[in-house]
């Protein structure tokens, strides 16, 4: 049945030149011998166990590098079955082009599923029965860990984040066998990274990166500026709808990672969210205090501004609101949504002191009268902000539709506003298709 496979598959292999008879032998061979009873027992058998399954790993892209041109790589690889200016499929790969030169590559078939668990197992095996053989065991490691870095690095340039996400966890496997030493956690890291960015299509992967990135954090290991917790966070906050406790773990590895590091604008960022979006988390007060030390730190991060002025909106504060998003578009002018969020909050502000004015006992017209006033001297300042968020989406519904509804409301102040009214309802009428 072996030989039946091999033959199968041989015009293909040749086309590629893979040996694949030559390394099926091996393996036979390697099966065959740790049923030996004596064979068994040496680390020895183990050892070669691990390098000849580790060659079948190797063989597809053993002659791939970055940068490789067409022409070596045709003379290493063989013909490709089909070839565009961007990628070259091979019966067990495709290879990506970048400039013209080989940039990345995928490989699409194995020569033995499951093969770098069973090397894995083998090393293992090996240090059991003579750790004397821990040299030989770590020089292997080494191979493995090169290879994997290799292939997650490329993997990741593709993007096929899946992966690179297990060429992670089997470095650190790899690591892991005591041969080696003390295994590197940031490759834990790396791994629980993918998986958080996996999580929102692959079911399972918020789980697992919880998982890893957990471990990692439990051995010690952070990166320089704390951007686990907020990968963390997100796995955590991913999996609510099957455990809706997740959400105050999310919220508890926010706050571990802000204690310490504070400067970190993602973590600041992942709390606004949770504490504006889901209910029994906190106060979005309790955020303030965080974000003016940020500030301090950083006062043209446009961000904290940002996010300063999302937690003020939560707390129905308007002005702080304007301060903020104010301070957005002093440092950024032509961000869409710092433009259409000042007007928006300024519109906001002026339905506010609309309300107060209508529930007020006025003892006279004129004291009316000068209350309103400053009503619409309020939505008058919307307008310029919102006009000039147009410029930058001049398609923008919602702009216009506020722009319409803020110079009816103006309309009595002068020709301006009317013209303007009927400017911004022709082309409401006209985005909507009417």
């Amino acid at each position: 049945m072996a030989m039946a496979a091999v033959l199968l598959i041989a015009p293909a292999a040749n086309a590629q030149k893979v040996n694949e008879e030559a390394i099926l032998a091996k393996l036979t061979k390697s099966d065959t011998d740790i049923q030996n009873a004596k064979k068994n027992v040496k680390a020895s058998t183990w050892l070669n166990r691990a390098k000849v399954y580790f060659e079948s790993i190797q063989e597809p892209t053993k002659q791939l590098f970055v940068s490789l041109d067409p022409a070596m790589l045709e003379m290493t690889c063989g013909k490709p079955t089909t070839t565009s200016d961007t990628v070259w499929e091979y019966p067990m790969l495709k290879v990506y082009f970048k400039n013209g030169k080989v940039s990345a590559w995928e490989q699409t078939a194995e020569i033995k599923e499951g093969a770098i668990d069973v090397v894995l197992e083998a090393l293992q095996k090996a240090h059991e029965l003579d750790p004397k053989q821990d040299a030989k065991i770590k020089t292997q490691i080494a191979d493995i860990v090169n290879f994997y870095s290799q292939l997650a690095s490329v993997s990741y340039d593709i993007p096929r984040y899946d992966i690179a996400q297990q060429a992670y966890e089997i470095i650190f496997k790899a690591e892991s066998n005591p041969a080696y030493g003390t295994p590197d956690y940031q490759n834990l890291y790396f791994s629980g990274q993918l998986a958080a960015y996996l999580g929102a299509t692959t079911p399972g992967m918020f789980a697992r990166g919880e998982q890893l990135l957990t471990k990692a954090l439990e051995n010690g290991y952070t990166d320089e500026v704390g951007d686990i917790y907020y990968y963390l966070f997100h796995c955590y906050y991913g999996q609510k709808a099957e455990d809706p406790s997740k959400v105050l773990k999310a919220k508890d590895a926010l706050l571990e990672g802000v204690a310490k590091f504070p400067k970190n604008d993602k973590l600041l960022d992942g709390l606004m969210q949770l504490y504006t979006s889901e209910e029994g988390v906190g106060d979005p007060a309790d955020l303030v205090d965080l974000i003016e030390k940020s500030l301090a730190d950083d006062p043209t991060n446009v961000d904290l501004w940002f996010g300063r002025g999302r937690v003020f909106y939560k707390l129905n504060n308007y002005d702080e609101c304007i301060k903020s998003f104010s301070k957005v578009v002093e440092l950024k002018p032509d961000l869409f949504d710092g433009n259409y969020y000042l007007a928006l909050f300024y519109m906001a502000k002026g339905d506010e002191m609309n309300r107060e004015a209508s529930q007020q006992d006025f003892k006279s017209r004129s004291e009316a009268d000068a209350a309103y006033e400053k009503v619409l001297d309020t939505y008058k300042k919307a307008v310029p902000w919102f006009e000039k968020a147009l410029e930058i989406k001049p398609d923008h519904i919602d702009t216009v539709d506020c722009l319409k509804a803020l110079c009816f409301r103006l309309r009595d102040c002068g020709d301006e506003y009317l013209d303007k009214y009927n400017k911004y309802n022709e082309l409401l009428k006209k985005l909507k298709g009417e």
